[in-house]
């Protein structure tokens, strides 16, 4: 069974909850990516990106490398594949409550049929 509860996944989390990081790892998937061009989506100060570059950075989402004054970034998919076993133990307990839900429908309604066939003779 996966860990639930550790520190990295924790930070990894609280990186997710942003829209802006997520965007910034998406833009990341296609390729290595310097912080001006992850800030120029958001029109936001280069200061502001490196803010949500240190948060995904130290989810060990992104790694970034400095080359003279650039801060060129790619990303390291590692810390979502436990971020997705995490969800999966949950995907795998709502899907079996909701089958088990999606039975109790199918019986009623196997049920409630013939007493409807009835009241309509």
């Amino acid at each position: 069974m996966v860990e639930l509860i550790t520190p990295q996944l924790d930070t990894v989390f609280h990186a997710l909850g942003d829209a802006t990081r997520r965007q910034m790892l998406r833009d990341l998937a296609d390729g290595e990516r310097t912080v001006g061009e992850l800030a120029r989506p958001f029109e936001m100060s280069l200061a502001a990106a490196s803010k949500h570059v240190k948060a995904l950075e130290g989810a060990g989402l992104l790694r970034r490398e400095v080359r003279g004054r650039t801060h060129y970034c790619r990303l390291n998919a590692g810390p979502l594949s436990r971020a997705f076993d995490w969800l999966t133990y949950y995907e795998r307990f709502w899907t079996t409550r909701l089958d088990g839900l999606e039975q109790l429908l199918r019986e009623e309604a196997v049920a409630r049929t013939p007493l409807q066939e009835k009241t309509d003779d």
